[in-house]
C-alpha cells in the first residue's frame, strides 16, 4: 500500500467563514502528486509535493515571514526540533516555494490530529479597520440571529473585529486557547469541521476517540506536548515574536508517534519595547495571542483522557 501523505500547513482565510478545506483529496494539478496526496486545508495551488520525503510551499519572495522564522528557528537546536525541518528555499517557475518535511513520509495508515493554537487566530494589523460593513453582519446574523447587539442590529453592519472574535468564539479557541480543526482514524475518512467542538466534555471524548486506548501512545504524547512547551517557554525566538494561526499537527500508528509545531506564515516580529508571555489576555496592541495558555489547556486535556483511560472507564475504541 502507498503512503498516505498528508500537509499540515494551515492558512485561515479571514475574509471568510470559519469552514476551511480540511483534509481535501487533490484531483488535479499541473505537476503530477504522489499517489494517495492529501492536504489539510490551505490553498491547493500553493502546495507542491514531491516523492522524497519534501514538500513545498509558495511564498511571496525571499523575505517572507515564514522564511524568516524558519531560519531564525534553525539557530535554536532545541526549538528546531519541534518544528518541520527546513531545507532552505526553492525557484520554479519564477516562483519562490520553502521546502519543508513530510511529516507523513514513514507513516502507515496513520491516525492524524491537527490543532489550531492561539487564542486569537488573527493579526491585530488584520482587524484595524474600524469600517462597518453590511457583509459581516450577514454572515454573523447567518450563523446566529440572536448574535448582534440591539445598536448592531439597527446599524446592519460590524467591523471586521467584531466578526473575527464572535467567530473565535463559536470555537474552544476563544474559551481554551485552542481548537481542534480535523483529524483522520486510520482506515477511516477524514473528520472536518470540528471547530464547534469546544466543551471540555466535547474535547475530551474527541481526544480519546482519537487515540483509541492507546496507553504507550497518550504517554508519549504527553511526554512530547510538554517538552515542546519547555522548549517554547525557553526559546529566544519564541520571546520575540507574535505566533497567529500556527497548528499542533499529531501523527502515529503502530509504529511510531509524532508531534509538530507548524506554520508560520503569520508569525510576525515584536517591536523591540513589547514584551509577551505568549498566555495573558489579548488587549489591543499587547500583541498577546494565547499559544502557550493554549498548550497548557491542550496537555490538560490529553492528560484527564490519560487519566480516564487509566480508572475503571472503559476508553472509547476504534
Amino acid at each position: 500500500m502507498s503512503l498516505l501523505k498528508f500537509l499540515a500547513i494551515n492558512a485561515l482565510e479571514l475574509s471568510a467563514p470559519a469552514t476551511p478545506h480540511l483534509l481535501q483529496h487533490q484531483q488535479a494539478h499541473k505537476q503530477a502528486k504522489p499517489q494517495g496526496w492529501m492536504q489539510l486545508s490551505g490553498h491547493p495551488e500553493s502546495i507542491v509535493p514531491t516523492s522524497t520525503g519534501i514538500v513545498r510551499k509558495r511564498i511571496s519572495g525571499l523575505e517572507d515571514s515564514e522564511v524568516h522564522a524558519y531560519r531564525l528557528i534553525c539557530k535554536e537546536p532545541q526549538t528546531a526540533q519541534i518544528v518541520p525541518a527546513y531545507f532552505g528555499i526553492q525557484e520554479m517557475q519564477s516562483q519562490h516555494f520553502i521546502e519543508l518535511q513530510d511529516l507523513l513520509a514513514g507513516f502507515r495508515d496513520p491516525c492524524v490530529m491537527d490543532i489550531k493554537m492561539g487564542s486569537r487566530t488573527f493579526l491585530e494589523s488584520e482587524v484595524s479597520n474600524a469600517t462597518l460593513r453590511p457583509d459581516l453582519y450577514q454572515k454573523m446574523i447567518a450563523v446566529d440571529a440572536g448574535a448582534p447587539t440591539p445598536a448592531e442590529h439597527e446599524a446592519r453592519a460590524i467591523t471586521k473585529l467584531r466578526y473575527m472574535t464572535f467567530r473565535e468564539s463559536l470555537s474552544s479557541s476563544h474559551s481554551k486557547g485552542f481548537r481542534i480543526e480535523a483529524l483522520r482514524l486510520r482506515g477511516r475518512p477524514p473528520v472536518k469541521d470540528l471547530k464547534t467542538c469546544r466543551s471540555s466534555e466535547q474535547i475530551a471524548q474527541t481526544i480519546e476517540q482519537f487515540l483509541a486506548a492507546r496507553r504507550s501512545v497518550q504517554k508519549e504524547l504527553l511526554k512530547r506536548l510538554k517538552h515542546m512547551r519547555l522548549v517554547i517557554e525557553q526559546s529566544t525566538f519564541f520571546a520575540s515574536h507574535e505566533i497567529i494561526g500556527s497548528s499542533i499537527f499529531i501523527v502515529y500508528d503502530d509504529d511510531r508517534v509524532g508531534v509538530w509545531l507548524i506554520d508560520f506564515a503569520k508569525c510576525r516580529e515584536l517591536p523591540p519595547h513589547v514584551r509577551v508571555d505568549h498566555r495573558s489576555a489579548w488587549a489591543p496592541g499587547n500583541r498577546e495571542e494565547g499559544l502557550l495558555r493554549g498548550m497548557d489547556e491542550l496537555i490538560r486535556s490529553f492528560e484527564e483522557v490519560y487519566a480516564r483511560c487509566g480508572s475503571h472507564r472503559s476508553c472509547l475504541k476504534i
